[in-house]
């Protein structure tokens, strides 16, 4: 089920920040509480292949999500440690070292189950005995979340599929941009394009001029 347009789950998970400390943090709070959107970006396992491309682009990023009043918050059911040890791992090691955003450890599943994200399939055997055959890990699912805790964005890739980073920097410009002036905006908007109002004629004319 889709959370786009409801409010993102009120729960509080643990965390490690860059600096190693051990936190908890609440998705719907950080948005609510410091008035700030949060992106929210799942990825299913430290230490493998994708995962530290995404990590880095994100962190290439971090300074373009700050100018739009965004938190970058990255997130697996890792656990604290685990997720300790890669950040102090050398980037050229398969490392995530030089990060500096806070990573969720949802090591019981519990926000990852809510959202329903988690790779969890189940056979049945010719007894009907159900045998778990799921990675038991994330698929990469994003989340764009705003001021007030709802969820203006979501989207799931499959494991193998990375990200592209930029495509969030559009998606954040466009819905501030509805917020800021009550215009939509049409395929492929980017800032500094042309918006529009949310009626026929104003359609008619920017395909009329596009």
């Amino acid at each position: 089920m889709s959370l786009v347009g409801k409010k993102f789950p009120n729960v509080a998970i643990d965390a490690m920040s860059e600096m190693g400390d051990d936190l908890r943090i609440n998705i719907f709070e950080e948005t609510t509480k410091n008035q700030q959107k949060v992106i929210l970006f799942w990825y299913p396992k430290d230490f493998t292949f994708v995962c530290p491309t995404e990590l880095h682009a994100f962190q290439d990023a971090f300074g373009e999500f700050e100018k739009r009043n965004t938190k970058v918050i990255g997130a697996s059911c890792d656990t604290n440690e685990v997720h300790f040890a890669w950040l102090n791992t050398a980037k050229d090691n398969g490392g995530i070292e030089g990060v500096t955003y806070p990573l969720l450890a949802d090591t019981h599943r519990q926000l990852a189950n809510a959202l329903g994200i988690v790779d969890q399939d189940f056979e049945y055997d010719e007894e009907g005995n159900e045998n778990f055959t799921g990675s038991n890990v994330t698929y990469r699912a994003t989340y764009l979340i705003d001021e007030t805790g709802k969820v203006f964005h979501e989207s799931v890739n499959d494991m193998p599929l990375g990200r592209n980073v930029k495509e969030y920097l559009r998606l954040i410009d466009a819905y501030t941009h509805v917020q800021k002036h009550g215009e939509v905006c049409p395929a492929n908007w980017e800032e500094g394009k042309d918006a529009m109002k949310a009626d026929r004629n104003s359609t008619a004319e920017y395909l009329a001029k596009n």
